[in-house]
């Protein structure tokens, strides 16, 4: 979501300097800036940088709620610092466009506005609109007014964008040939960005909407400043607030989503109508899509998966997906080299670039190239550190494996239940609110990218934190689809959190080696017995049977809590370990549950008590994770 200029970032896949291509682009380019009126007389803030080369060409649409500046006829986008150049090389129509209500576009800004259903009907009133209208009607202006066009479209955009995209898929225009929504809002409830299956992710909301969701009265070219934070502790910061009711005093009542937020803590209809994956079966054929992702996507890594998964199902296009060793959006701002302490051994944003997005684009575009090679999906396996292609997703020969957890002297992933000798019946926890697990061991202002590889041993050394591990590899196992945390547990009070990892531990002497694996970030950590965070998950308790019905826990009864993780691809390699973690706070990434069935978005300091958890691991209540294991 808090990508601000994601193309502005230096990334180039060319060999021309950066100074070269920004004179050539000034030189064999012209923008222009006109407002486009849409069906019911809002005027949209368009930007057009257009070749001058002879011949017709493609356009290539971004709409976008971050600002499309820098503002002014010859004030030129610094697209030499990003991959675009291979577009603009090609003679592309680059068109970005303000959406509704945000910077110098007009009209009212609503977030992740709901697909209307009724405004594609025909004779549906032009005071019907949604987003897949705006871009519908951008589009045949576009075709009407802008010269040498050769009446295809495509569109693309990353995080809050990808949102748009979807929605320009949506649209259904016929000039409309290919869309790529790469790390997408999708669903901000269940998966992305601001909930993780019905967990409020405080730190990035407050973060994110103390600045963006400020009102915008008029058109403006200026964005608004975020929150003043004392402190660069976000542990200490988010102590300090306590209950949610707290953060709604420090954002004021201006910012009208943060409102909604607290007026909806279910998944009722307000949130599933602007789940995007509701409305794909509209996606005609004609439209090929590309959604793209990282593994280690801090807040759209949900998006992306499932978003992919959705067209599958309901939609009949060609449909593809690529997954890669990035952050929120790294394929278009980093070298995808590594990722904090984990090294991925090559320049994957280059060589997604250069194989996957820009051929895939062109074919549908420019009628270039062959894009038989690039298979249903394409995906990076970390651990090996390589790409691998196949006809679905989850590919072919996935099965999925049951390893229970158990326990004697200390913990185990084991095949089956272990009862006897020694093995416990369950083993317990206390979850203190008010000293609440870390999700990184570092010291930050805001929430960072590298925790999705952090080292986990600070955590493992926690009491509040179970361990579960296998004995050391004897070969490699690899992982490609979704995990599933399945556990049975007890409560001394009526609500918590459940928190999964799923973790690479590697060997005491691992170290890496700069010729195989990269030079990594240039820092010397410690990576023997390095425990790599994988995947990582948080389950609200009180939503384990219905997110749109929750309901509390009976004290002390053993009740079963199942989940999904989103999906892996990595392979745990001989002589590595397979760990869980599994605890019930995870802060302040996640805000704390006051471990009672009451209005967490309401309640005060005094309502959060600890909370007495058994995890069972018997016959009887078997708890387990589900592994994903490619033959």
């Amino acid at each position: 979501m808090m990508l601000w200029a994601l193309l502005l970032t230096p990334l180039s896949i060319f060999a021309q300097t950066a100074a070269e291509d920004s004179t050539w682009l000034v030189t064999n380019y012209t923008k222009t800036e006109v407002s486009i009126e849409m069906r019911d007389g809002i005027k949209l803030f368009t930007t057009i940088y257009k070749p001058k080369a002879e011949g017709k060409h493609p356009f290539l649409l971004n709409r976008t709620p971050y600002s499309i500046g820098p503002y002014g006829p010859d004030a030129f986008k610094a697209f030499w610092k990003s991959y675009s150049m291979a577009y603009l090389k090609c003679n592309y129509i680059i068109v970005n466009q303000d959406v509704r209500g945000k910077y110098m576009s007009e009209g009212e800004f609503v977030d992740v506005r709901p697909y209307n259903e009724e405004a594609h009907k025909k004779g549906a009133s032009p005071t019907a609109i949604d987003e897949a209208t705006d871009t519908w009607d951008t589009i045949d202006w576009l075709l009407k007014n802008v010269k040498h066009n050769n009446g295809r479209v495509g569109v693309s955009g990353i995080s809050y964008p990808g949102f748009y995209a979807t929605m320009a898929a949506l649209s259904g225009h016929p000039a409309i040939r290919v869309v790529s929504p790469q790390a997408p809002v999708t669903d901000w409830f269940i998966g992305d960005d601001f909930h993780h299956n019905g967990a409020f992710m405080a730190m990035d909301g407050f973060s994110f909407y103390s600045g963006f969701g400020k009102p915008r009265p008029v058109p403006t070219t200026k964005g608004s400043g975020g929150y003043q934070y004392y402190t660069k502790d976000n542990y200490k910061f988010y102590s300090d607030m306590g209950a949610l009711k707290n953060l709604a005093t420090a954002m004021g009542d201006s910012i009208k989503f943060w409102q909604d937020l607290y007026q909806h803590p279910n998944y009722d209809i307000w949130w599933q109508n602007r789940n995007t994956r509701k409305y794909v079966k509209n996606i005609p054929s004609h439209i090929a899509t590309l959604e793209v992702g990282g593994l280690f996507d801090a807040e759209d890594c949900f998006g992306a998966w499932n978003l992919y998964k959705a067209i599958e199902q309901k939609a009949d296009n060609n449909n593809k997906i690529v997954m890669g060793p990035w952050s929120h959006g790294g394929w278009a701002r980093t070298g995808g080299e590594y990722l904090g302490n984990v090294r991925f051994g090559k320049k994957n944003s280059e060589w997604y670039q250069k194989n996957i997005e820009v051929p895939y684009f062109n074919y549908y575009l420019l009628d270039k190239g062959d894009i038989g090679k690039i298979h249903e999906a394409t995906i990076f396996f970390s651990g090996a550190n390589e790409w691998k292609s196949f006809y679905s997703w989850p590919p072919e020969g996935m099965e999925n494996r049951d390893m229970y957890l158990s326990y004697n002297q200390s913990g185990y992933l084991l095949r089956r239940p272990a009862e006897g000798a020694g093995f416990k019946d369950y083993v317990s926890y206390t979850s203190d609110p008010m000293k609440p697990v870390p999700y990184t061991e570092d010291v930050h202002q805001h929430r960072t990218n590298e925790y999705m590889t952090d080292d986990q041993r600070f955590a493992s050394r926690r009491p509040d934190v179970l361990v579960f591990q296998t004995d050391s590899l004897k070969q490699d196992m690899t992982l490609a689809g979704p995990v599933t945390a399945d556990l049975w547990v007890a409560l001394s009070t009526t609500d918590a959190d459940f928190v999964v990892k799923l973790i690479d531990v590697f060997p005491d002497d691992f170290r890496y080696i700069d010729s195989i694996d990269g030079k990594g970030n240039g820092k010397d950590y410690p990576m023997g017995g390095y425990q790599m965070l994988v995947r990582g998950e948080i389950m609200r308790g009180r939503y384990r049977n219905s997110f749109e019905k929750p309901e509390g826990f009976e004290p002390y009864k053993a009740t079963e809590v199942k989940y999904q993780l989103p999906d892996v691809a990595h392979v745990f390699k001989k002589g590595h370990r397979i760990m869980v973690q599994i605890q019930s706070t995870w802060f302040p990434l996640a805000d704390r549950n006051p471990q009672q069935f009451t209005d967490i978005y309401h309640c005060d300091n005094k309502d959060f008590i600890p909370c007495d958890i058994k995890l069972f691991l018997n016959n009887k209540y078997p708890s387990k994770i589900v592994l994903p294991i490619l033959k």
